[in-house]
């Protein structure tokens, strides 16, 4: 399995990176994860496009199932039944917003390999025989080592971009008076909104600064799917709006005829 997946993804990768590193100016490293990083973001996304939509539209129908939950909460089997009737009704899948993820979470794990070895020669075996090979690898962007720990700065950033990305999905999740179970569950998703960022920063500064760069970049185009997707209003917004109007214009339509006929 371990050489399956080094000769389908780490590899490739690998050399995505080192063509990269050839074509930047000065065989620059630090533009080389961007822009790979951006690449692999950009064939990832339709499936993490996917999952964000399923993530808000589970958000929106938050209250009817907190309420099908209280209803039957002392009958498990019909609370089943009726939430997959929910789920059907609605055309939602509960597991949409994980599987996407899940599929994504191994090229992403394997990047952070790919950007570790990337930062010198040593690792050129790795390379196709018909691949151009940069006679240096440079390390140093914007005044950083890449190769070296950065404490502060790229961790900071990455920290800060943790918190924007999750700020921007609780304000959709409404509090509601559930019980102990969902409050404390609440509670947990506004702890972890604080508490990420923090230990995003704790890691960062501990490893090369090469991964605090691809954490930020790749946080940031998060942040920009997040912000695409939940720049509308609401689905279930819109559909109530969208009958209210429609019983309205029912309404003047009959106001009229009645009219006519006096």
């Amino acid at each position: 399995m371990k050489a399956f997946i080094k000769l389908i993804l780490y590899r490739p990768l690998f050399n995505a990176l080192m063509l990269l590193v050839f074509i930047m100016p000065g065989n620059n490293v630090g533009l080389a994860i961007i822009v790979l990083t951006i690449i692999v973001r950009l064939i990832l996304m339709p499936s993490s496009l996917k999952a964000m939509h399923q993530q808000r539209r589970m958000q929106e129908l938050q209250p009817e199932i907190q309420a099908l939950q209280e209803k039957y909460k002392d009958d498990r089997a019909k609370l089943a039944e009726e939430l997959t009737r929910y789920y059907k009704e609605n055309k939602i899948n509960p597991l949409g917003s994980c599987l996407p993820l899940l599929i994504q979470l191994p090229i992403l794990i394997i990047l952070y390999y790919v950007f570790i070895n990337g930062l010198s020669t040593e690792r050129f075996d790795l390379l196709y025989d018909w691949m151009p090979r940069p006679d240096t690898v440079k390390t140093m962007f914007l005044g950083l080592d890449l190769s070296k720990p950065d404490r502060w700065i790229l961790p900071l950033i990455a920290g800060a971009l943790q918190f924007v990305q999750s700020w921007q999905i609780m304000p959709k999740m409404k509090p509601t008076g559930g019980d102990n179970k969902q409050q404390m569950a609440q509670m947990m998703s506004k702890q972890m909104m604080y508490l990420m960022p923090v230990f995003t920063v704790f890691i960062a500064g501990r490893l090369p600064a090469a991964l605090p760069l691809y954490w930020a970049v790749t946080t940031l185009f998060s942040v920009g799917q997040q912000w695409w997707v939940y720049r509308g209003k609401p689905e279930t917004k819109v559909k109530n709006k969208e009958l209210a109007d429609e019983k309205k214009t029912i309404k003047r339509g009959v106001a009229i005829t009645v009219r006519k006929k006096k």
